[in-house]
């Protein structure tokens, strides 16, 4: 592993991560004080995870008919950082719609296939994939606390020029991984098609997107819920860093894991903590360290449950699909699973309730676990 790229890889995961962490629970803020509605702010939100039902797909093929997958990512980084500065041209509704769309199209682009490129260098050595990952989690920690408190001192408007040097950051380390050759498998002669039409790909597809829309109502309003609940904005942070800090600890226990337990073993485990943790959630607000350790199951429903993916979808997609497979697999849990769990929460939170919602993602962490179990098999990640 002498000549492996671990810092460069750890380095793109690290600013493309904190890119998440100010953007994510702070470029609402910024909207709002452009004068935009709630109505218009969550339209612009929504870009986010519109995009990411086919910009990945449409770049994955891209970078596997190329055969160039650095070149792309450098193409979609040095894209997103052009996109992103035209935010410091206009403030209309309009002209802000335009570039997140723009921006987002090309920041759903470089992640997945990111994966493949890690994970291929890693080779053999995919159990070491949960370690570099793990910097994206420090990069996020550090940019959603860090940045939190500098903002209550200087106006909103630094934030696009914070955002604007991590965007840099990721460019700069983009340049900085070599390009790892395709190995053309026999799987790889099957067409992309054939793959996902095999009964496990599609269950595993189906489940993953069951899995995000469950977290759909977790993502768009557990900190509205806590609030109206009386919990302080300081400790609802915390709470979230807390489940970040613990999908770090999980990353580094995941090769443990991998030895002892198949893939399919670890998803079914990461369905059944979320079913738990989203009744825990919905039943048991009232109670902080109910809440608390809801936050801690955060290292199986995202930790291990992302790992576990990742090493599902390299062992489905072989060589030359690697990256279609992973933009798929971004493209339905993500794009899809996470836009329908967004959109069907705001109409159930309103309509039925916050425990009904969370416990409607419950039922739908149960179902994807039944999908698992049912048609998947047991292999290892070797």
């Amino acid at each position: 592993m002498r000549s492996f790229p671990y810092w460069r890889l750890s380095g793109f995961y690290f600013f493309y991560f904190a890119v998440i962490g100010a953007f994510a629970p702070y470029w609402s803020l910024y909207l709002q004080s452009l004068g935009f509605s709630a109505l218009q702010i969550g339209v612009l939100m929504s870009l986010l995870l519109f995009t990411r039902i086919f910009s990945p797909a449409a770049w994955g093929w891209l970078a596997d008919h190329m055969g160039k997958r650095v070149r792309v990512v450098q193409i979609a980084a040095a894209s997103g950082l052009l996109s992103f500065c035209g935010f410091f041209l206009g403030e209309s509704f309009a002209w802000v719609f335009f570039v997140m769309l723009a921006m987002s199209f090309f920041w759903s682009a470089s992640l997945p296939i990111m994966e493949a490129i890690t994970l291929s260098h890693l080779g053999e050595r995919t159990d070491k994939y949960g370690r570099i990952r793990s910097w994206g989690s420090v990069g996020f920690i550090l940019a959603v606390v860090g940045i939190g408190y500098f903002l209550q001192s200087v106006e909103i408007i630094w934030l696009l020029w914070i955002i604007l040097g991590l965007k840099f950051g990721i460019l700069i380390f983009s340049y900085q991984i070599p390009e790892k050759e395709i190995i053309n498998y026999t799987a790889g002669l099957h067409t992309v098609r054939q793959i996902c039409l095999r009964p496990e790909v599609t269950a595993f597809l189906i489940a993953s997107l069951l899995m995000l829309f469950a977290h759909g109502a977790y993502y768009t309003f557990f900190s509205i819920y806590l609030v109206e609940h009386g919990y302080d904005k300081g400790f609802v942070g915390w709470l979230w860093a807390t489940g970040v800090i613990c999908e770090i600890g999980i990353f580094f226990i995941m090769p443990w894991l991998m030895r002892h337990f198949s893939l399919k073993h670890i998803l079914i485990f990461s369905f059944a903590c979320a079913i738990l943790r989203f009744l825990l959630i919905g039943q048991g607000v009232e109670w902080p360290l109910i809440i608390i350790f809801a936050q801690v199951l955060h290292a199986a429903t995202y930790g291990a449950h992302h790992i576990a993916a990742m090493m599902v979808i390299h062992q489905f997609f072989h060589g030359r699909h690697q990256a279609k497979g992973q933009a798929i697999y971004t493209s339905i849990a993500y794009g899809l699973g996470g836009a329908l769990g967004a959109i069907s929460s705001g109409y159930t939170w309103d309509w039925l309730g916050a425990e009904t919602t969370f416990f409607i993602s419950a039922a739908a962490a149960l179902t994807g676990m039944i999908l698992i179990a049912w048609k998947m098999k047991p292999f290892s990640h070797q």
